[in-house]
């Protein structure tokens, strides 16, 4: 069946309750088997709607779906986005409740910060670097209010169930050492991820598109035709460069970026 405008606005506010209550809602692509990605983005705006109600702002945003790997799974061509909000920043070296969450998962990431709007079309990765200020590590942290997989068909949940759930956005921690563009070749920056000590995840920025100012780029060109344009100041994930890594009540994450520094940060 199509998705209509009342089916948009109560699917916003079902994620918006799944989000206060912790219990996921069934995957969107079975309630609605005609959604399209427009759609799905059509429901992320109508949520952030709802955000704003309350007094929340966007601040930056998140580039998901940029590993060849997920694209594969996920039977798309290009990335996605989330918006990251105010209430979404968590200094470095803090204590992030769990229960704050749905279920939440660490991902090791390079944020943007630029120094001049960025706007597209045909902006492209020398355009993102000429017009960042610096790049710096973070942890985005993810969390899915939508099931993941359909508990009678086993089936995984659709990319476009991942865009109304606001690219499965939860938080973001920003830390390290934050560098020039050009200071280093940020293909190779790597990342040995620890948890409680133990290393569960490494990684090179080169697994996001060949390059991390790549979904940049593509944000800035997605966004293009409604006249919207990337603003210094705003926090930009680039995209991860290893897979989610649960968090549980006790954790302790360390991401060591090598000459870039680490960012750590507890989950309580």
């Amino acid at each position: 069946m199509p998705i209509s405008p009342d089916d948009i606005s109560e699917t916003a506010r079902r994620l918006q309750e799944a989000e206060r209550t912790k219990k996921r809602i069934p995957q969107l692509s079975r309630t609605f088997p005609d959604m399209t990605m427009e759609d799905g983005y059509a429901v992320q705006s109508a949520w952030l709607d709802l955000k704003r109600a309350e007094g929340r702002k966007t601040i930056g945003y998140k580039i998901g779906l940029t590993s060849r790997a997920m694209q594969i799974a996920s039977q798309i061509t290009e990335p996605d986005y989330g918006h990251l909000l105010d209430d979404m920043v968590f200094p470095q070296g803090t204590d992030v409740p769990v229960d704050r969450f749905v279920q939440p998962l660490v991902e090791v990431e390079l944020a943007f910060m630029l120094k001049r709007p960025l706007k597209g079309p045909n902006v492209t990765v020398f355009d993102v670097l000429a017009a960042t200020d610096y790049v710096t590590p973070a942890l985005e942290i993810i969390d899915v209010r939508v099931e993941p997989v359909d508990p009678e068909t086993g089936k995984m949940a659709k990319a476009l169930d991942t865009i109304s759930d606001n690219a499965a956005c939860g938080g973001v921690v920003l830390g390290g050492r934050p560098v020039r563009p050009d200071a280093v070749d940020l293909r190779w920056v790597g990342c040995l991820l620890h948890r409680n000590g133990v290393i569960e995840e490494t990684g090179l920025a080169a697994g996001v598109l060949n390059h991390p100012a790549t979904g940049v780029a593509w944000l800035a060109n997605k966004f293009a035709p409604y006249d919207i344009s990337l603003e210094p100041g705003q926090i930009l994930l680039g995209g991860s460069f290893t897979r989610p890594v649960f968090a549980r009540p006790g954790d302790v994450f360390h991401a060591d970026y090598g000459a870039l520094g680490g960012v750590s940060v507890r989950f309580i």
